[in-house]
């Protein structure tokens, strides 16, 4: 299918056919970007689509340990360097 670039403003810009939205699933969001010499345009994810599963991943691997574990007692600066 050819459809014509229109100019939108100052910018460019082509018109879907809703056919095309609605065998995509497009709606109000996208996601552009470049490979190879081709424009994709994407749904737009949800933020933080998809984290519940990597969690649920890195605790089944063990690997959900915090880094910054509270420290068993306090520095010396912790003691001396603090002024109440």
């Amino acid at each position: 299918m050819k459809i014509r670039i229109v100019r939108i403003g100052n910018s460019q810009g082509i018109r879907i056919p809703k056919p095309l939205l609605e065998q995509t699933g497009l709606r109000d969001e996208v996601e552009l970007s470049v490979q190879d010499d081709a424009l994709v345009i994407r749904p737009a994810r949800k933020a933080r689509a998809g984290w519940a599963e990597a969690l649920r991943e890195m605790a089944r691997r063990g690997d959900d340990a915090l880094l910054d574990q509270a420290r068993s007692g306090m520095s010396s600066w912790d003691k001396d360097g603090w002024e109440w």
